[in-house]
C-alpha cells in the first residue's frame, strides 16, 4: 500500500468524541500523520472513500484469519528494547509468539522453539533488580541481569508454585504442601515452613476411660512401653529444637480443611494461611450430553453446579510465626460488620410473601479472600520489607469488602476500609499494594460511586489522589514511588487512555490522546509505554511512546490485512441517548447509511450486548467484531443499527452497574425503549420495523425485551440465552439476585421462563448443544413452556458442536443467516 493511502486510511478509520485534540502518531519509517476527533453530536459517518464491495454473510462469518491475526498478549523484554507479542498462527487454533526490536521495522519475527525459555512473560526479580526467575514448562531459570548469563536450576525435578524473591536473595517458592527457599548459588534448597490438615501428633494418647487406666496401673510392661514411647517422641522433639539442619515440624491445621492460598513474607519471618472445608465445584448430577464425539458414543461431560445449589463458603486466616513454628488464628471479629444481618430486609420481603415472618439475626457470616476476576495479584500483599500485610476480605453474600492489615505480633485483623454496597461490591477495581519504601497503602476503590485511586497510612484517613465521573483501572508503581501509572475513560466513557499521578505533587498527567481504546505496560526501565490500541473501526495494534505528555507514538505493528482495509465498513457514531429513568444518558453505538434521512422511515435493528456488565458502546474495536461487520453489512442494506450500553453496562460507574439488582430484565428493556425511540426521532426509522437481538445476556434481553414489552420489537433472535437465573453460576448471579434459596422473588421477576406466555413477535432460538455456561437445557426448558403455552410464532436452531463461544465458520455462517432470515422476513 502507498504511504498517502495509509495515511488516509488511518485518517478515515479513526473515529472519537471529543473536538479540537490531537496526538502525532507516525508508523515506523513513515512521517507522522493526525488523529481527528468527530464532534460528540450525531452526524453522517466517514466512509473510506478507497473502500468498494459488498459486505457478505459468506465474508464475515468466514475465519477470522482473514483480518490479519492481530497481535494479543504484548510484553516487554527484560531490557525494554524489544517487545513480545503472540498472534494466531494461520490456519490453526493455536497462538506463536513473536519477537520486535524497537529498531527494528516489521511484524516481529518468530521467537524459535529453542528459544522460548528465554521469553517467558511472567518472572520475579530480585530486591537489588541483579536477577530475574521464572519457570518454563515445569523447569526454573535464573537469568543475571548484569552478566547476561541465564541457568536452568532444574529440569524436570520441581513442581513449584508463587515463585518470589526473599528479601536476602534466595528464590522461594511453594513445593506441594510446603514453603521452600533456595540459594541461587549453590542451588541447595531448605524448607522454610510446611503444613498438615491434621492433629498434632502425640507420643502416646491419654487413657480413654477408667478400663484403660487400671491397664496401665496393673500391667506393667504396658507402662513401661509407653514411657518408652515418650522417650523417644521427647528426644526426637529436643533434637529438632536444637539442631539448626533439621527439618521444622509443619503446623497443624483443623483436620479435614484444604489449603486456599499460602503467602510468604519477603524476610521468611511469617506466613498467612488461607483454609476452608473442601468444596466441590459440582455434584454427580451436573453433567451435559455430548452428542457428537470422536468415538460415536455420547459423553456425559462434567459441568459446574448452579446458582440454585450454592452452599455459603467461609475461609478461615491462620497467621504463621515461622522463627517460632506457631501458628494462629486471625479472627473476623474485629470487621466491622462481619456479623451484620445485610439481607434482613430482603429475608423479609420475601418471607412476607409467603406468610411467614422473618426474625433478623446476628449470627457471623461467611467471609473469605477476595476474588477479582480482572487482576493477576494476590488478595494478600507483603510490604517489601516484610513488616507489613494486607489483606483483602469479602463477604460471600456480596455486599462488604475490607482491606485489613494484621497486627503481626497480637495476631489480629485492623479494618482500613469497609466498602459496603446494598446491591453489591463489585468483582473488578480492587487491585491494592503498598509503596515500596513507606508503609503506605494504595487501592482502588467505588466508594465514592465510580472506581478511583487513594493512598493510605495503615489507621489514618484515606487520600483521594482521582476524582470525577470516570473509572481508574490498570495500577503501576514506579520503584521509586515516584508514580502511579493507571488507564482511565476520564474524557469521555467510551474512550480509555493512560495516565500517571505523581506521588510527591498528586498532580495528574495524561500521556495518551489516542483517542480509542488504549491499554499499556510499562517498560522495565520506566521510560516507555507499550500501547495497545484500536479504535472502532481498526483492530489493536501495538505501539510505544515515551513516558512523556504528548510526546510522539511510534506504530510497532501493521497486522491488519489489505482485505479488511479495503472493505466498506460503517464507523459507528457514539450517541448519548436521552434516559427516561435517569439524568445519566445511554451511550450506544450508531450504525446510519449515509443517506438515512432520504426516502422512506428505514427498518432497523438494536443489538444488545452479553455479559451485562461489559461495555461495547466505546471508541475501540470491539470483541463483537463479527456483529460490527454485520452491522456493516445491514446498513450497506439500507438498515440503521443501534448497539445499546445499556444499565448494567461496565465503564459508568457504580450506580449504573447495580441498577438491575434483584430486577434483571426491567431496567435494561426501559433503556431499549428508550433507545427505540431516539431511532424513530432522530435517525428516520419506522417504529414498525425494528428487530432485536443478542446472545447470552443480550439473548437474555432479547426474551425479556419479546416477553415482556411485545410492543417494542416485530422480531427478536435469542443466541445461547439465559432463560432461568436459578440455572447459572454462582460467581455471577449470587452477586446480583443473592441466591434463590434466600430471594425467589429476585429470580422469579429476573427470569424469562415466568414471562413466556407474552411472547407475540417471533422469535429466534439458537442455542450451542455443549455450552458449559448457559446450558442448552436453558433453551430445552423454555421451548417446553412454550409448546405448553401454545405457542406458534417461535423457532429453535441447534448447534451440536459449539460451546457458548463458536468456533467453526459453519456455525457462525449459519447462525447469522438464520437472523438475518429472520429480519428480512419480518422487518
Amino acid at each position: 500500500m502507498h504511504k498517502y493511502t495509509k495515511s488516509l486510511l488511518v485518517s478515515v478509520i479513526c473515529t472519537s468524541l471529543l473536538a479540537c485534540n490531537a496526538t502525532s502518531v507516525s508508523t515506523a519509517g513513515q512521517t507522522p500523520v493526525n488523529t481527528p476527533v468527530v464532534a460528540q453530536t450525531l452526524q453522517t459517518p466517514v466512509q473510506n472513500p478507497l473502500a468498494t464491495g459488498t459486505i457478505t454473510l459468506e465474508q464475515i462469518m468466514a475465519d477470522p484469519d482473514w483480518l490479519g491475526r492481530q497481535p494479543e498478549n504484548a510484553y516487554w523484554s527484560s531490557d525494554s528494547q524489544h517487545v513480545l507479542f503472540e498472534r494466531k498462527r494461520e490456519g490453526a487454533k493455536l497462538n506463536d509468539l513473536y519477537i520486535r526490536a524497537l529498531s527494528d521495522n516489521d511484524n516481529g519475527q518468530l521467537v524459535p522453539l529453542d528459544k522460548m525459555h528465554t521469553a517467558v512473560k511472567s518472572r520475579v526479580t530480585s530486591v537489588d533488580g541483579q536477577y530475574q526467575a521464572w519457570q518454563f514448562e515445569g523447569n526454573l531459570f535464573l537469568l543475571d541481569k548484569r552478566s547476561g548469563s541465564l541457568r536452568q536450576l532444574s529440569r524436570g525435578t520441581l513442581e513449584i508454585a508463587k515463585l518470589q524473591f526473599l528479601n536476602d536473595g534466595r528464590l522461594a517458592f511453594q513445593q506441594g504442601d510446603a514453603l521452600v527457599a533456595m540459594d541461587i548459588q549453590s542451588g541447595v534448597t531448605s524448607q522454610l515452613l510446611s503444613w498438615s490438615f491434621a492433629d498434632k501428633p502425640e507420643a502416646v494418647d491419654a487413657p480413654k476411660d477408667y478400663i484403660a487406666e487400671q491397664q496401665l496401673r496393673l500391667i506393667r510392661v504396658m507402662a513401661e512401653r509407653r514411657a518408652a514411647k515418650q522417650a523417644k517422641f521427647d528426644a526426637q522433639q529436643a533434637l529438632q529444637r536444637a539442631n539448626p539442619t533439621m527439618t521444622p515440624e509443619p503446623v497443624y491445621l483443623k483436620k479435614g480443611h484444604e489449603l486456599v492460598t499460602v503467602s510468604l513474607s519477603p524476610n521468611a519471618k511469617f506466613a498467612i494461611i488461607a483454609t476452608q472445608e473442601p468444596q466441590s465445584w459440582r455434584e454427580d448430577g451436573d453433567i451435559m450430553p455430548n452428542y457428537i464425539k470422536e468415538d460415536g458414543r455420547i459423553k456425559a461431560e462434567k459441568v459446574r453446579a448452579r446458582v440454585a445449589d450454592a452452599k455459603p463458603v467461609n475461609q478461615d486466616l491462620w497467621l504463621v510465626n515461622i522463627q517460632e513454628g506457631s501458628v494462629r488464628p486471625l479472627s473476623y471479629t474485629s470487621l466491622p460488620g462481619y456479623n451484620e444481618d445485610v439481607l434482613a430486609a430482603v429475608k423479609t420481603e420475601n418471607a412476607k410473601a409467603k406468610g411467614e415472618t422473618y426474625t433478623p439475626n446476628r449470627l457471623p457470616r461467611a467471609i473469605g479472600l477476595m476474588e477479582d476476576w480482572y487482576w493477576d495479584g494476590s488478595a494478600i500483599q507483603w510490604q517489601q520489607q516484610g513488616d507489613n500485610v494486607a489483606i483483602m476480605l469479602e463477604a460471600w453474600d456480596n455486599k462488604d469488602r475490607w482491606l485489613v492489615t494484621v497486627d503481626l505480633a497480637n495476631a489480629g485483623l485492623k479494618t482500613q476500609e469497609r466498602l459496603h454496597d446494598d446491591a453489591w461490591v463489585n468483582y473488578r477495581y480492587n487491585s491494592f499494594g503498598w509503596l515500596n519504601n513507606s508503609a503506605t497503602l494504595f487501592y482502588l476503590s467505588e466508594k465514592s460511586g465510580y472506581s478511583h485511586l487513594y493512598l493510605q497510612k495503615p489507621g489514618q484517613k484515606a487520600e483521594a489522589l482521582t476524582r470525577g465521573a470516570f473509572e481508574v483501572d490498570n495500577l503501576t508503581l514506579t520503584q521509586d514511588d515516584g508514580y502511579i501509572y493507571f488507564q482511565a475513560n476520564r474524557p469521555h466513557p467510551g474512550i480509555y487512555e493512560i495516565y500517571r499521578v505523581n506521588l510527591q505533587s498528586k498532580e495528574i498527567e495524561q500521556l495518551t490522546q489516542l483517542n480509542g481504546m488504549t491499554d499499556y505496560r510499562l517498560s522495565p526501565d520506566e521510560q516507555k509505554l507499550l500501547l495497545t490500541h484500536s479504535k472502532t473501526t481498526l483492530p489493536p495494534e501495538l505501539y510505544v511512546q515515551e513516558v512523556v505528555p504528548n510526546s510522539e507514538v511510534t506504530r510497532l505493528t501493521h497486522t491488519v490485512s489489505e482485505a479488511f482495509l479495503a472493505m466498506p465498513w460503517t464507523a459507528p457514531e457514539i450517541v448519548p441517548v436521552p434516559s427516561s429513568h435517569g439524568s445519566a444518558p445511554i451511550y450506544s453505538r450508531v450504525y446510519l447509511p449515509a443517506d438515512y434521512q432520504q426516502g422512506q422511515a428505514r427498518k432497523a435493528v438494536v443489538f444488545s450486548h452479553g455479559a451485562g456488565y461489559l461495555q461495547n458502546s466505546h471508541l475501540g474495536w470491539s470483541g463483537y467484531f463479527r456483529e460490527f461487520m454485520f452491522h456493516s453489512m445491514l446498513v450497506q442494506q439500507g438498515y440503521v443499527v443501534m448497539d445499546m450500553d445499556y444499565r448494567a453496562s461496565e465503564g459508568y460507574g457504580r450506580d449504573w452497574r447495580t441498577a438491575i439488582y434483584r430486577h434483571m430484565g426491567k431496567p435494561e428493556i426501559e433503556d431499549l425503549r428508550d433507545g427505540v425511540n431516539w431511532l424513530v426521532k432522530n435517525a428516520n426509522v419506522d417504529r414498525q420495523r425494528i428487530g432485536t437481538y443478542g446472545g447470552s445476556y443480550g439473548g437474555f434481553m432479547t426474551f425479556m425485551a419479546l416477553f415482556t414489552a411485545p410492543d417494542l420489537f416485530q422480531a427478536g433472535a435469542a443466541l445461547r440465552p439465559v432463560s432461568d437465573w436459578a440455572h447459572y453460576n454462582t460467581g455471577y448471579t449470587a452477586n446480583i439476585l443473592n441466591t434463590p434459596d434466600v430471594d425467589p422473588i429476585a429470580y422469579e421477576r429476573s427470569s424469562p421462563i415466568y414471562f413466556a406466555e407474552g411472547l407475540q413477535k417471533p422469535l429466534l432460538i439458537n442455542s450451542p448443544m455443549v455450552d458449559n455456561n448457559v446450558f442448552f437445557q436453558d433453551s430445552v426448558r423454555l421451548v417446553q413452556r412454550l409448546i405448553e403455552l401454545e405457542k406458534k410464532d417461535f423457532e429453535t436452531a441447534i448447534f451440536p458442536v459449539e460451546s457458548h463461544g463458536f468456533v467453526e465458520p459453519s456455525s457462525w455462517l449459519d447462525e447469522y443467516r438464520r437472523i438475518y432470515k429472520l429480519f428480512e422476513q419480518n422487518l
